[in-house]
């Protein structure tokens, strides 16, 4: 009840204070000249900066989602209570890698490196999300539907990656890991030669 009182009386002083202002003040006429030419270097300088982000941006996005002159591997992503499944349809007999997510029993999406990696994603049963912290990777996958999204990785090396929503009981250990290989030692493991990959 005191705080009304407080709001209450604060709000009828600041209502008087601007009526007060207003009704004493005279409006005159500024006595300052106008000056066009600073006022056109300052919208030319704010002008060319929004031209500079917005070129930038364009190069920069061009630059993440350039084309290659082979078509990109192609990953099909399954995601399900509470594991993945890595499917490769361009293997010579298609490849599946799958696990259990309990312990070390984590699926290893293989990918090579300095090739563009086209990842396919769905779920069979609830929403799902693939992520991988260390490089900045993540992506939504949702039943009924397919997420595509394109990864390119420079070097080589295993990184964790998990799932980012939460799916239930096990969400917590819905982990995998992506390992970038060289061309020749993932085209190996492509065709099932043993030890490449490992």
């Amino acid at each position: 009840m005191k705080q009304r009182h407080i709001f209450g009386d604060v709000l009828a002083l600041l209502g008087y204070a601007l009526l007060r202002r207003r009704a004493g003040r005279q409006v005159t006429a500024s006595e300052r000249s106008e000056r066009p030419r600073l006022e056109a270097y300052y919208v030319g300088v704010l002008v060319a900066f929004a031209a500079f982000l917005v070129a930038w941006t364009a190069w920069q996005n061009q630059r993440e989602h350039e084309s290659a002159a082979r078509p990109p591997v192609r990953v099909d992503v399954s995601s399900f209570l509470w594991c993945w499944a890595f499917s490769y349809p361009q293997a010579p007999e298609r490849r599946t890698v799958s696990g259990s997510c309990r312990g070390d029993d984590l699926p290893t999406l293989v990918v090579p490196t300095g090739h563009p990696v086209q990842l396919r994603l769905t779920s069979r049963d609830v929403i799902h999300s693939l992520w991988v912290p260390h490089l900045r990777y993540k992506m939504d996958a949702f039943p009924h539907h397919v997420n595509t999204f394109t990864l390119t990785l420079d070097r080589e090396g295993r990184w964790m990656g998990k799932c980012a929503e939460f799916c239930g009981q096990r969400h917590r250990t819905m982990h995998f890991w992506i390992k970038a290989v060289s061309p020749e030692e993932y085209d190996k493991w492509l065709q099932g030669q043993q030890g490449a990959a490992v």
